[in-house]
């Protein structure tokens, strides 16, 4: 007679371990062993690689940041500049722009005034911008350096720089200078971060007489300056055209 258990119920035969599964053999043997370890590699090598990348990207941020947070001088906090040609003592090349506030601008026509030339990027460089608004929130502070007018000169369209200057609220005149002609007159754009294709951040005096008489090119590399705090760059053009006026 076949056993019975002690709850009267037929024994059952204890269970096998299915092949593959975890507590028994795994199928194939040998070649399933390679094929699992072939999978833990590959699965390394995607975290290797996204890791990789992953550090990769923190790092192009990082650099990023530090140029913004730093105004774009490699850290250095010196705002050092270049000083491109026309230089001091130079005639200042004539030219006569559109102004967005209305009209055109003829710098022939400011003889006996000192004026301020700015040239920037234009209306997708803030810094730009944010630059102008520093500029004209200290206005008595460059009459007192002597500067009589300033104007901006950068590549955009008039409508454009309508537009940018209602909203970051300036009311310096921006002049329009789309074929880059006074751009390249004044060599300004050979210190853009876009190559040649529009300014950098440049600022040139032209005096009384016509002639040059401080310039300052800061948007070149490696450090591509775009905001120079006011209280430096009114020092740096005292110290510049104290030393022009001397020599």
């Amino acid at each position: 007679m076949p056993s019975r258990s002690t709850t009267g119920g037929r024994r059952r035969p204890a269970p096998q371990p299915r092949p593959g599964r975890q507590g028994g053999p795994p199928a194939g043997g040998g070649a399933a062993r390679r094929i699992q370890r072939a999978e833990q590699a590959r699965r390394a090598r995607h975290r290797k690689v996204w890791i990789r990348t992953g550090l990769g990207a923190a790092a192009a941020v990082a650099v990023l940041l530090g140029v913004f947070l730093t105004g774009g001088h490699g850290g250095s906090g010196s705002y050092t500049y270049k000083v491109g040609q026309p230089g001091p003592g130079a005639a200042a090349p004539n030219f006569t722009l559109a102004s967005n506030m209305g009209g055109t601008f003829d710098l022939a026509a400011q003889r006996g005034k000192t004026v301020l030339l700015y040239f920037q990027e234009g209306t997708d460089c803030q810094p730009c911008w944010t630059q102008l608004q520093a500029i004209e929130r200290d206005m008595a502070g460059f009459r007192r350096a002597g500067i009589d007018e300033v104007v901006s000169i950068t590549t955009d369209p008039l409508g454009a720089l309508r537009q940018a200057a209602g909203t970051y609220g300036t009311t310096i005149p921006v002049l329009s200078d789309p074929n880059l002609a006074v751009s390249h007159a004044y060599d300004a754009n050979a210190y853009g971060m876009m190559g040649t294709s529009m300014d950098g951040h440049s600022f040139i005096v032209v005096g009384p007489t016509g002639r040059i008489e401080w310039r300052a090119d800061y948007g070149g590399a490696p450090n591509y300056t775009m905001d120079v705090p006011v209280p430096t760059l009114l020092a740096q053009l005292h110290a510049g055209m104290a030393a022009h006026q001397a020599s």
